[in-house]
């Protein structure tokens, strides 16, 4: 009799079988929506997360470049996906501004985007062109004054951390200078080692090199103090700008309802790319650095202070006040 009724079970055990194989997340390929350019810093953190999140996971995490908007766009497309886990996100600090800059868009910041970890930090560096006769913030600034708005400050997108930074340092110095958009952040740059813009704040994944070239002159980072990822330049504040804080991060963010089961691999994944010495390194040699607490705890955190922090400034610049 058990004998008959193993016979009968197995057809059912076979047929289940692969169903579970289907229910398995992830069995196909994972988008990661990166609403910047390729080439500014939050690119390079995605691709670098892409490649160390796919051999963890089991399947392919491919990045694709949604762009425009101050990451808005990207946003918003990434919202039209299904919340199933087959879509991520990362969120650098324009994500904290979208609301305040474009008032219409139709998503939270905090309540529509689940944070699955917190990636990395980078502060911004402040660079002229080599005809630019300052070697220090104060000489730029007497400069810009010179100038009234005749200096161009290259930017991406209204929005974006680099316009953001250029608006700031406006604000706390009361220098004046036209502010030039461009798509990405590597055409701002292309344009500031050409001459075309006198000035820039951006990543120094892409300036520390050409510095260390001398076709550009790096005079300050923007976050609170100096960093090591730009060693011997000074803060902002330490060099002539008080009050000037800006620090660039990247979070991976899932859709809010997906399932449970699926968000603790997600996060699961993260944590353990982000421990690896090797993941470390790849982001160190990218510029940036990582946090001691990635946690999805941790994120929410930041995201939640970075909108509250960030969203009056934004507002400030739709309005031009």
């Amino acid at each position: 009799m058990l004998h008959r009724r193993a016979l009968l079970a197995a057809p059912a055990m076979a047929l289940a079988a692969p169903a579970l194989a289907q229910d398995r997340f992830p069995n196909r390929p994972i988008r990661l929506v990166i609403p910047v350019g390729v080439g500014g810093v939050t690119d390079i953190v995605g691709r670098v997360m892409a490649e160390a999140l796919s051999p963890i996971l089991g399947q392919p995490v491919v990045p694709e470049n949604v762009v425009g908007a101050g990451s808005a766009i990207g946003a918003a497309a990434f919202q039209r996906l299904p919340a199933d886990g087959y879509a991520i996100f990362i969120g650098t600090i324009n994500h904290a501004l979208m609301r305040a800059m474009q008032p219409d868009f139709p998503h939270d910041p905090v309540a529509d985007f689940r944070p699955l970890a917190l990636v990395s930090r980078q502060p911004f560096l402040l660079a002229v062109h080599p005809s630019v006769p300052a070697r220090n913030v104060p000489e730029l600034m007497a400069w810009l004054r010179q100038q009234g708005d005749a200096a161009n400050f290259g930017s991406t997108n209204p929005g974006a951390a680099n316009h953001l930074a250029g608006e700031l340092l406006k604000q706390l110095s009361g220098a004046g200078y036209t502010i030039v958009p461009y798509r990405t952040a590597a055409l701002a740059v292309q344009d500031l080692v050409a001459g075309r813009v006198q000035l820039t704040i951006d990543s120094p994944s892409m300036l520390a090199p050409l510095v260390q070239d001398g076709r550009v002159r790096g005079l300050a980072v923007s976050s609170r103090e100096a960093s090591p990822l730009v060693p011997g330049v000074p803060s902002m504040a330490e060099a002539g700008v008080p009050g000037y804080d800006l620090t660039v991060w990247q979070v991976l963010f899932a859709r809010p309802g997906t399932p449970a089961p699926v968000l603790a691999t997600l996060e699961a994944a993260a944590a353990r790319a982000l421990a690896d010495p090797a993941v470390q390194e790849r982001l160190r040699r990218s510029g940036v650095d990582t946090w001691p607490d990635s946690s999805p705890e941790a994120a929410a955190r930041l995201v939640r202070d970075e909108v509250a922090r960030w969203a009056p400034v934004g507002a400030r610049i739709r309005t031009g006040g």
